[in-house]
Formats: structure tokens, sequence, C-alpha cells
């Protein structure tokens, strides 16, 4: 009864006081959210900057593997070349670029390696091209594994950037959805088969 003999005055003081508790709690909600926009996004760039820490180890590896080659398979200059460029091409990319310079890369790599296995059985006896080829395979593993931690922080990026409410904060900030580190090799999703 007590509350339907308020003023006109205390019914506008807790009207505004209401609006200020909602516009208190958007501020608290917006800030909260893009303060986790900022951190995923932080997290996707330092899960790039690892990865690229072991494609480097594996851009250091190539001249010696290519090196190596050389002296067993001389008249093969072609796929040194195609080697040697997308290696380049792949140091100098920028963060848009790498991916496709990767897939390059990763396609000529590949090409030399079959033709060595196929073409020159005696370097594949030769210690250097053996320790070699070891290093860059355990070089691939981790490259492996970081481009899985990427695109799962690039997964969570995304779907804050997407989803709503936070869609919202995110196109404030001018943030667009990133892309997730492809296969190199389309044949590599297709399962290899196994025959005796």
């Amino acid at each position: 009864m007590q509350f339907l003999s308020l003023s006109g005055g205390a019914i506008a003081g807790i009207a505004v006081g209401a609006v200020v508790l909602l516009l208190l709690i958007f501020a608290i909600w917006y800030f909260v959210t893009k303060n986790k926009l900022i951190s995923l996004r932080n997290d996707t760039e330092e899960a790039f900057s690892a990865m690229d820490v072991h494609m480097k180890k594996r851009y250091d590896l190539i001249p010696n593997l290519v090196e190596t080659c050389k002296g067993y398979a001389k008249h093969e200059s072609e796929v040194f070349t195609r080697v040697t460029q997308a290696r380049n091409m792949a140091i100098s990319a920028t963060p848009d670029q790498r991916m496709a310079a990767e897939r390059e890369l990763g396609s000529s790599l590949h090409t030399l390696l079959n033709m060595v296995k196929e073409t020159y059985p005696d370097l594949k006896a030769d210690r250097q091209f053996n320790n070699l080829s070891s290093q860059l395979e355990q070089c691939e593993h981790e490259i492996g594994q970081s481009r899985k931690y990427y695109n799962a922080k690039v997964k969570l990026f995304n779907n804050k950037v997407e989803q709503f409410p936070s869609s919202f904060v995110a196109n404030k900030m001018h943030l667009e959805r990133k892309a997730y580190f492809e296969l190199d090799d389309i044949s590599e999703r297709i399962a290899p088969k196994v025959s005796f």
C-alpha cells in the first residue's frame, strides 16, 4: 500500500536508478567481452608464432637437405630450384600469404623426397641425408601439432567473433574471423591404402 503512495519524484528516481544499473551491467558485460576477445586474439597470434618457430626450423634444414641431394642427383636441378624458390617464398610471405606459401613448400618437399626414394637408393643410404630427413620429419610433426593448436585457438576466436551477443563487441573492435591453417596437400585427406 505504501508503494502506491510514492510521489512522482520517487518513481522517477527509481526509474533513473534502474536505467543506471542496466547501463552499469551493460558496461561491465561489454568490457569483460572485449577483454575475452583480446585474449582470444592474442592466443591465436601466439599459436601462429609458435608454429612459425617450427616452420623456421624447417626452413633452416632445407638448404642442407638440397645440398646433400645435389651431390647425388646433379641433373635434377628443376626440383632443387622449385624447393629453394618455395622456401624463399614461404620465408618472405606475409601472415596472410603464409598458408599458400606453406602449401607450395610442402608440395615441393614432397616431390623432392619422393624423387630421392624412387630414383636414388645410394642417397637413401647416406648418413647425412638420413639425419636431415629425420630432423625434417620431426619438424613436420612439430608443425602438425602446432597447426592443431593454432586451429583450436582459431575456432574459439571465430566462435566468439561470430556468436551473438559477443559479435556486437567484435564488430565494434573490427575483428574478423581468422582462417584455419589447412592441410598442405589435398591428397593428405584421403586415407592411405594398405596392402600386403
